[in-house]
């Protein structure tokens, strides 16, 4: 024992008596290679065993007392792409916590909107950072929260957990209002958000057509209509409780619309669609007034004409404080194989049918040739062999080669023809500021969709169309986001 403690002495302790230990002020964690303090364990028959993996790890952890200090600096390291700031000073975080036992550590970062597009990055970030610390444990609890409620509907009951309302305005009929609004929304909810969509138009309500709803019997929460639904989107429309006209006078139309907003219990949801009706009248005044709307997004074609009142919408807008987010400009250009972008989604389970086909035509081969006595003359081939063979001569025959051919070659041609003209986004740039415009083909499909009661990002999710809208969701949550951090801080 003694001559373990003098090799010991002599190698290690002479170092550690002259060597000045350097420590992070704020962390105490000493530079890689520095020598730290230990108890040294020279093994002999009569020494006591060595800790088992399972003592270590169940050893106590010795949390520093400035653990919160520690954990916040290193999260200053990640920054919010969108507020350009790190998400501490930000303050994002909430409800820290360590466990004293285990060193596990939890905490909420709260990001300025529910689908926020860079939300798993900044988790593993924050995970990585946190997990770095020598003092913690591999079970990093980072949970990505939204802002609550900020109950901006003033005494509206049933919208008192809405977070936030967007417009959706054309000033103007025909342009496709009502279709834009329908596909944002589910595209919304196809990244991760609760949303619901309000129809403000009386007098000619679109969301009965364009959405058929799951159950259309309306019904009641106490004295509150329970909204409609459609694939976990609300609906709610003057067209799904009264399907007769509404033949009355403007001050009535605002009652019935202030009753409407106040009688649907909307429940706690992030997004509230606003499809609202055309024009820049009292009535939708009085909806941008009563609603204390978050964001608009204005819906407009290439014309001349459709133009001038884009600017109409956006000068009605910034009267009541309103900001525009984006601009869609519907009928932009027309696609002469605007069919192609669906049909290519198509290709996969096309091909999967192709093949079940030729499976179904190998087991009716074999089957002929039981039911006909044909034997082979070969043992080491079976029935189901020579079927196989056939039915590879059939795939590789020339007529199907070419049709294959012929399809993918057609399907990748593309003819874009602006019908219209070419549109307005740089006016809008340079008139407005106004950097997020979208273009929508004027396709068959996105009208043919808009009558059978199926939104097209639905039954088309992944054409270029439909990306569009995703794009355009992702600008309204992110631009709608910054809108709320600023009037909350």
């Amino acid at each position: 024992m003694r001559v373990c403690l003098a090799l010991w002495l002599s190698v290690v302790g002479v170092s550690n008596a002259f060597t000045t230990v350097h420590r992070n002020p704020l962390t105490g964690v000493r530079p890689f290679g520095t020598p730290s303090i230990f108890h040294p364990r020279c093994t002999s028959l009569s020494s006591s065993p060595t800790p088992t993996e399972e003592e270590e790890e169940t050893r106590k952890v010795e949390i520093p007392s400035n653990w919160a200090q520690q954990i916040l600096y290193e999260l200053t390291q990640v920054r919010d792409p969108d507020l350009e700031k790190d998400i501490v000073s930000l303050g994002f975080i909430k409800n820290l916590s360590v466990d004293t036992n285990t060193a596990d550590v939890s905490f909420e970062v709260e990001l300025t909107s529910p689908i926020h597009p860079t939300k798993d990055q900044l988790r593993m970030d924050c995970t990585n950072l946190i997990a770095a610390l020598p003092w913690t444990s591999q079970n990093i609890k980072v949970t990505m929260t939204s802002p609550p409620p900020l109950s901006s509907t003033g005494d509206i009951q049933g919208m008192a957990r809405v977070n936030s309302v967007i417009a959706v305005s054309s000033c103007k009929g025909g342009v496709g209002k009502s279709t834009t609004a329908v596909n944002l929304a589910y595209a919304l909810q196809s990244l991760g958000a609760r949303v619901g969509i309000f129809d403000a138009d009386i007098y000619g309500p679109s969301l009965p057509t364009m959405v058929t709803p799951d159950d259309d019997a309306v019904r009641f929460i106490g004295r509150q209509i329970q909204p409609l639904q459609r694939n976990n989107v609300q609906l709610m429309s003057f067209g799904y409780v009264n399907e007769g006209s509404a033949v009355m006078r403007g001050p009535m139309v605002s009652q019935l619309l202030d009753q409407f907003l106040s009688l649907t219990y909307w429940g706690e949801i992030d997004y509230l669609i606003l499809d609202m009706p055309p024009g820049t009248g009292d009535i939708q005044l009085t909806l941008s007034q009563r609603l204390s709307i978050d964001a608009a997004v204005i819906v407009t074609t290439p014309q001349e004409l459709s133009f001038v009142d884009v600017e109409r919408g956006i000068e009605m807008f910034d009267s009541v404080n309103v900001p525009c987010v984006a601009v869609v400009e519907n009928m932009a250009y027309y696609d002469a194989n605007d069919k192609k972008e669906e049909e290519k989604t198509d290709d996969k389970d096309d091909d999967d049918d192709l093949e079940e086909h030729f499976k179904e035509l190998q087991n009716a081969f074999v089957t002929k040739l039981q039911n006909e006595n044909v034997s082979t003359n070969d043992d080491t081939k079976s029935l189901e062999d020579i079927a196989q063979q056939l039915i590879n001569l059939v795939r590789e025959s020339p007529s199907i080669q070419s049709s294959s051919s012929s399809s993918s070659t057609s399907s990748s041609s593309s003819s874009r023809i602006d019908i219209f003209g070419p549109g307005h986004k740089q006016r809008l740039s340079n008139q407005y500021g106004i950097e997020t415009t979208y273009s929508i083909p004027l396709a068959s499909n996105i009208a043919s969709q808009g009558d059978s009661g199926t939104p097209y990002i639905l039954q088309y999710p992944n054409t270029p169309t439909s990306a569009s809208y995703f794009d355009l969701a992702k600008t309204v949550a992110r631009e709608v986001g910054k809108i709320k951090y600023e009037q909350k801080n």
